[in-house]
């Protein structure tokens, strides 16, 4: 099993978690965690996508997408972690 690799992983969060990588240009130290949770906010749908960026120095980064992982697009990723005021959402 490769290093990083996690049993039972949806192939759709490894490919998140790639990209989340490429766009912020983070290095091998940096852990990025990627999780599905139910959203308990009136209006919101009933599973959100949390992502965390935990750099080994420095401040942790986290933004919510209130989809599901396997909605979310390369541009919504992208507009989601490059976007100043999107962060900490």
């Amino acid at each position: 099993m490769p290093l990083g690799a996690r049993p039972g992983q949806s192939p759709q969060l490894r490919e998140l978690r790639q990209s989340v990588r490429r766009l912020l240009g983070l290095d091998d130290d940096t852990a990025v965690v990627i999780r599905q949770l139910a959203c308990s906010e009136p209006g919101c749908p009933p599973l959100e996508t949390v992502i965390a960026v935990l750099p080994m120095n420095g401040q942790a980064r986290r933004w919510a997408l209130h989809t599901t992982a396997e909605e979310i697009t390369e541009d919504d990723l992208r507009t989601a972690l490059l976007t100043p005021s999107s962060e900490g959402a």
